[in-house]
């Protein structure tokens, strides 16, 4: 197995080779895998279904390469943003896979790219977004290939093919000229002092950190006193499905438990009710059952 730095060079190929390697679909099989894995959970058919769009993933991937970014990165976002295609897809709608995946693909590698471009999180909103990935080509088409400030005339007419205001234009022609800039250089050509001497110190102060502290600790003696009035199976499917870092699905808990996934619901329900009532009960405050976890 290579090592260090020709680890994800190996991975990379080990992806091309699996993305050429994987048959095409006709429509009705892909339909048909669609529907046994949302229906039956069937991994097998999930496996083929995504497998056979790995080719996708990668072609897609590399439109996004001259962002500096490696197209293994790219690649591994594009899956995840497959597989969730895959958890999401409706057969019954007609469309191909491809089709609809190729958004979540894409929605995938856009937010990575917006992510780790820069330090500086670069866009938040979809016309931001838009910006970001179409405005170097906007300007390469009109012939605008400086960096940083636009002449009004361009910079008007990329706000108006986009639909965004002129500020923002400007705004994200600065951002995307400029690099990032460590908080340790000197502030000055002296080096006196350094630029994260002017960050203001925005957290909170020690007597608020004590109060949610405190308040912390009285929730869960709440929630603890709340779980008491459940039966042991409730607080089972309670805590391991509200309460536990890693939730368990209410088809392992039937499983475990010997019954449906539809009774684990049914159960999980009432005893929700149970606990809300007996927060309101214990707290004094019917808006308690508020602190339930989500």
């Amino acid at each position: 197995m290579p090592a260090d730095g020709s680890f994800s060079e190996h991975a990379d190929q080990q992806f091309r080779r699996a993305a050429m390697k994987a048959p095409l679909l006709e429509a009705e099989h892909e339909q048909d895998l669609a529907r046994r894995w949302r229906d039956a959970g069937d991994e097998a058919a999930l496996h083929e279904l995504t497998t056979a769009y790995l080719r996708l993933v990668l072609s897609i991937a590399r439109k996004f390469r001259h962002y500096g970014l490696p197209v293994s990165d790219l690649a591994s976002e594009g899956h995840i943003g497959l597989m969730t295609a895959a958890s999401r897809f409706e057969p019954e709608r007609g469309l191909r896979f491809s089709t609809y995946a190729t958004w979540w693909i894409r929605s995938a590698i856009q937010d990575y790219v917006l992510r780790n471009w820069s330090i500086v999180r670069t866009g938040t909103t979809s016309a931001q977004k838009s910006l970001f990935f179409n405005l170097r080509r906007l300007r390469a088409r009109i012939g605008d290939m400086g960096e940083g400030t636009m002449n009004p005339e361009h910079r008007a007419w990329v706000a108006e093919h986009l639909g965004v205001p002129e500020r923002v234009v400007e705004a994200m022609a600065s951002r995307l000229s400029a690099s990032d800039r460590s908080l340790n250089a000197p502030m000055s050509v002296d080096g006196d002092g350094e630029w994260q001497d002017q960050l203001a110190d925005e957290s909170a102060p020690p007597e608020a950190l004590a109060m949610a502290k405190s308040d912390q600790i009285r929730r869960r003696a709440w929630i603890a006193d709340a779980l008491k009035t459940l039966n042991p199976r409730e607080q089972l499917i309670i805590r391991q499905r509200k309460m536990a870092e890693d939730t368990v699905t209410l088809e392992s808990l039937g499983r475990e438990l010997g019954i449906s996934k539809e009774r684990v619901r049914q159960i999980e329900s009432q005893a929700l009710i149970k606990l809300r009532r007996a927060l309101e009960r214990i707290v004094g405050d019917p808006d308690a059952s508020g602190l339930l976890p989500g």
